[in-house]
C-alpha cells in the first residue's frame, strides 16, 4: 500500500511514527531498555554510570553511551551530585507521544 492509498487517519499515525523515529530507535536497543527499568527500579534517587555499569554487562563509556541517546530523545535526565551525575527517568513527554501513536492507530482502524 503506498502512502496515496491511505485514508487520512492512517498518514496522520504514519506521520506520528516518522516523527517519533528518534524516540522508538532510542527504545529498540536491549542495553537502553536494562538502563530504563534499572532506573525505574530507582525513580526517587536516581543512578550513576558506575552504578548502572554495575549492573550491566557493558562498559563504562557503553553506558554514557546509551544515557546520551537517552537523555537526546528526553527519556532520562540528570543532576549533578559532587563530582558524578545522579541519572533519572524523565518518561512524561515520551509517554505522551507514544500514546498519541497509539490514539492515531486506533483511530485508523475505526
Amino acid at each position: 500500500m503506498s502512502n496515496s492509498e491511505m485514508e487520512p487517519k492512517q498518514k496522520a499515525a504514519l506521520d506520528e511514527f516518522i516523527n517519533d523515529l528518534d524516540i522508538l530507535n532510542a527504545l529498540a536497543d536491549k542495553h537502553r531498555q536494562q538502563i530504563i527499568i534499572l532506573l525505574g527500579a530507582r525513580l526517587k534517587q536516581g543512578m550513576t554510570v558506575g552504578d548502572l555499569t554495575a549492573q550491566l554487562d557493558i562498559s563504562q563509556p557503553a553506558v554514557s553511551h546509551h544515557l546520551k541517546i537517552l537523555r537526546g530523545v528526553h527519556i532520562v535526565d540528570s543532576l549533578k551530585n559532587g563530582l558524578e551525575n545522579n541519572y533519572f527517568l524523565t518518561l512524561d513527554d515520551t509517554l505522551e507521544r507514544l500514546e498519541r501513536i497509539v490514539k492515531l492507530i486506533r483511530e485508523s482502524n475505526a
